[in-house]
């Protein structure tokens, strides 16, 4: 972590680090209840392709959004990396499948950018800035927008 203080500064914000198709993903930590491994998931009928069903998580069942397909990649097998990130956003909580998760961050405002219009464009506007830590890019992903055409679980 290249940031350690307590106190962070009124102008960094806090990011759960994930990865999907070998991009690296940033989610907002106060949206980010917890992260999980998956053991297994329960299709569910006629939803939409990108969900992959549902899971029982912490006293609730969690509608599973796999990112790969919701952000258009290829589907693949899930391996001992793979984690589910258990956000909330609009009193809606689901599961985001990532290929792997392991870093808090904080991100200093100044090292993020608003993403280019043809970015945002063909992202279906799921990105909401770039960050630039030394040599990586990050992709700080709009949960909201992500999860929005979820559905809820029953």
């Amino acid at each position: 972590m290249e940031h350690t203080s307590t106190h962070p500064a009124a102008d960094a914000r806090t990011f759960i680090l994930f990865s999907v198709a070998g991009t690296t993903y940033a989610a907002p930590s106060r949206q980010v209840r917890h992260i999980e491994m998956v053991d297994e998931v329960t299709a569910v009928p006629n939803a939409p392709p990108y969900i992959d069903g549902v899971v029982f998580s912490r006293g609730e069942v969690v509608p599973v959004v796999n990112l790969r397909a919701r952000f258009g990649f290829e589907r693949c097998p899930r391996d001992i990396r793979a984690r589910l990130l258990v956000v909330e956003a609009d009193g809606r909580v689901v599961g985001l499948m990532a290929d792997e998760a392991r870093e808090f961050i904080t991100i200093p405002e100044t090292a993020v950018q608003p993403p280019n219009a043809s970015i945002s464009g063909l992202s279906g506007n799921y990105i909401e800035g770039i960050a630039t830590l030394n040599d990586r890019i990050v992709l700080i992903l709009d949960v909201q927008d992500v999860i929005g055409a979820a559905p809820r679980a029953a």
